[in-house]
């Protein structure tokens, strides 16, 4: 694996999140002490997490300080309301018993105290949690953004290194009379005779349909391969030692041993 392919592998986001393994985290840790491209997508990886974090924060309610006091407030003026010698029947407590009824208030107060900021707390990391998800959902959507950026620049890097290969004869496949607006290339390897096919300006086969790629050799078609919408169509389909032409046809799905002339939708000739 090389350095671009372990930054888009995941793990500096995980390690960020706390979700990495101790062995992936001391991995990383060493490898961003060796490599300064490492180090400096880890960097550019927490800014932006921070960034998200701090965009999405959740600030707790104004008055939520100020309604636990008030109740706190409150408890202590019923305690302190209530009598605790009768008027018909004066009774002197002890003093042991008048500290253990201040010391039971008192840790009442505080428990209602201690209640209320639990109940705060919940709250809060209601919160925290929720915009925790929502970030995740939002990384991982960046991180499918940028997996898609890559296969496309990596087709581009493809096409760029066969339009420059010298050994490359690329051949533009226009429509025929039905099918005018289609359009295709072929790159003919003439070294190694593979044949590879774009043809994303093909109308999308209907169902049970496929395109099929043919050489004309010595006047005669030979079939160069299927071509399936659904996969990467820079990829040899066929080693086609001689050529003076190419075609594409419609045929059932597998293909066909000739091709059928009415289904033929590009054709160029070499």
């Amino acid at each position: 694996m090389n350095t671009k392919e372990y930054i888009s592998s995941g793990i500096i986001e995980s390690y960020i999140l706390g979700h990495a393994s101790p062995e992936e985290a001391g991995i990383l840790e060493c490898v961003m002490k060796n490599n300064a491209e490492v180090k400096a997508a880890f960097e550019e990886a927490q800014k932006t997490l921070e960034n998200l974090a701090t965009a999405q924060a959740v600030t707790p309610p104004s008055d939520l300080k100020s309604k636990i006091w008030n109740k706190i407030q409150q408890e202590q003026i019923i305690e302190e309301e209530k009598p605790s010698i009768s008027i018909s029947s004066p009774v002197i407590e002890p003093l042991e018993e008048n500290i253990r009824v201040k010391s039971n208030n008192n840790w009442k107060t505080l428990g209602i105290a201690a209640s209320v900021l639990f109940l705060g707390s919940i709250a809060g990391n209601l919160f925290w949690v929720s915009k925790q998800t929502e970030n995740q959902k939002e990384i991982a959507k960046m991180k499918t953004e940028k997996q898609s950026q890559d296969i496309a620049m990596q087709k581009m890097n493809q096409k760029m290194a066969m339009f420059s290969n010298p050994d490359m004869q690329m051949v533009m496949l226009k429509g025929v009379e039905k099918h005018e607006d289609a359009k295709a290339m072929v790159f003919w390897d003439k070294k190694t005779k593979e044949v590879y096919l774009n043809a994303e300006n093909l109308p999308k086969a209907p169902e049970g349909m496929q395109y099929q790629l043919w050489a004309i050799a010595d006047g005669k078609p030979v079939s160069a391969g299927m071509y399936t919408q659904d996969k990467d169509s820079l990829i040899a389909l066929a080693n086609i030692p001689n050529a003076q032409a190419f075609a594409i046809t419609l045929e059932k799905e597998g293909g066909s041993p000739v091709p059928t002339m009415e289904n033929m939708y590009v054709m160029g000739g070499i």
